[in-house]
């Protein structure tokens, strides 16, 4: 099938002006001011007069199997659906585990991003959990990586945190260094995710590793950055002088956020200012993990689930409230981690790159529609297609009642 979207404002993230786009099966087959009619084919016409056309946006740390399991079992939060992702505008996941490497483990992780891939969105996942030794699929984080097509990398590898497993700087860098090689015998980015806590040794052992050894800081995205002021600016420090990659978490309460935390949004509004090149940052939703819900009174109130639809929410609000420029804004979400992930046939708008698109409306910037390879999962703000276990089911099956 193709779809032909019209009369769009392309972003791709850079601005290509009003243009139409053709899409065939899962590519992008042409793009130019005005695509003749093309009738005798199975055409889907989409009017984007008035809209803004984005590539898929990219979320590269997303619990897709659920996350939490801090406050005890209870507390362990459920499995992502389809459209929980699609809903927001991403095409692209980067599945990973986090605390619990125990009740949540490899080898299910894998299940589950194949199963999200059947539904229709790209995916892939690091190997391992918050410690050190990673825990892998085949009992080698180098195997791993060479004999696994979905693992990228490594992560989430927890530093500067108590419930890390404590690792020395050469521990780390070890890992470091494992996860390069897999990348460079298997083609792949060989990027280690890396969870940031609130200790005072900050992003020291990122440091040790550009500072002590060979590997390059492109093979470390440290995670959570904006957690704290005092470890964003360090973060900020961190990118300038030895040309690191830092990443913002989206997911959290924007009227409740932690003390010294830093909106997502705000924060990159922060590091462009200070001159942090705009490549090397990228934001990540952490969606499905455990956040803290809080009353009108800021009492804690419970436990929600970190949505990756936050991902877009603070694009917009730095497009809106902080007056990022809208290419810079998108950049963290499609062309940035795609370069940083080497996922060659994502993250832009050009001929031959993946039909992964978002349409959304120039005046709110509310998603309007989204497609990823070449398919409509997204149309007039409603999900059309969903996940096998969702309420109406894959294409419109129902489920309900089956075992």
């Amino acid at each position: 099938m193709l779809i032909l979207i019209r009369n769009a404002k392309v972003f791709a993230p850079e601005d290509l002006g009003v243009q139409d786009v053709l899409t065939a099966d899962s590519r992008i087959l042409k793009i130019a001011p005005h695509i003749p009619a093309v009738e005798e084919y199975d055409v889907r016409t989409i009017d984007g007069t008035g809209m803004l056309l984005f590539p898929g946006f990219i979320d590269c740390h997303v619990h897709i199997l659920g996350g939490g399991g801090e406050g005890s079992y209870h507390t362990r939060t459920p499995e992502i659906m389809l459209s929980d992702i699609t809903m927001g505008g991403v095409t692209t996941v980067v599945g990973c585990l986090g605390t619990d490497g125990t009740t949540r483990n490899m080898a299910s992780l894998l299940a589950k991003a194949r199963g999200l891939e059947e539904e229709g969105i790209t995916t892939y996942i690091y190997s391992g959990s918050y410690q050190i030794p990673v825990r892998t699929l085949t009992g080698n984080l180098v195997d791993d990586l060479i004999l696994i097509d979905k693992v990228i990398g490594c992560g989430e590898i927890a530093i500067s945190d108590h419930r890390s497993s404590q690792p020395t700087e050469e521990e780390f860098a070890k890992i470091v260094g494992d996860t390069r090689v897999g990348g460079i015998l298997s083609g792949k980015a060989g990027l280690v995710n890396i969870h940031m806590g609130d200790g005072k040794r900050m992003l020291s052992y990122l440091r040790y590793v550009a500072e002590e050894t060979e590997i390059p800081p492109s093979n470390m995205l440290p995670t959570h950055i904006n957690r704290s002021a005092r470890l964003l600016h360090d973060g900020i420090d961190y990118a300038k002088t030895l040309g690191g990659f830092v990443d913002l978490t989206t997911s959290s309460d924007p009227d409740f956020l932690e003390e010294d935390e830093v909106k997502a949004s705000t924060g990159l509004k922060m590091m462009l200012d200070a001159g942090v090149p705009e490549h090397q940052i990228t934001f990540s939703s952490d969606g499905q993990g455990s956040i803290p819900i809080f009353s009108k009174s800021g009492e804690l109130a419970g436990l929600g689930v970190g949505k990756v639809s936050s991902l877009y929410r603070e694009v917009r609000d730095a497009v809106l409230t902080n007056h990022v420029g809208l290419t810079q804004a998108l950049k963290t979400v499609t062309s940035n981690p795609a370069d940083l992930l080497k996922l060659t046939q994502k993250g832009r708008i050009a001929v031959g790159k993946d039909a992964d698109l978002v349409l959304a409306e120039e005046d709110t910037m509310d998603i309007h529609t989204v497609i990823a390879k070449g398919k409509l999962m997204v149309y007039q703000k409603t999900a059309i297609r969903k996940g096998t276990f969702e309420s109406d089911g894959i294409a419109g099956v129902s489920v309900k009642g089956q075992n």
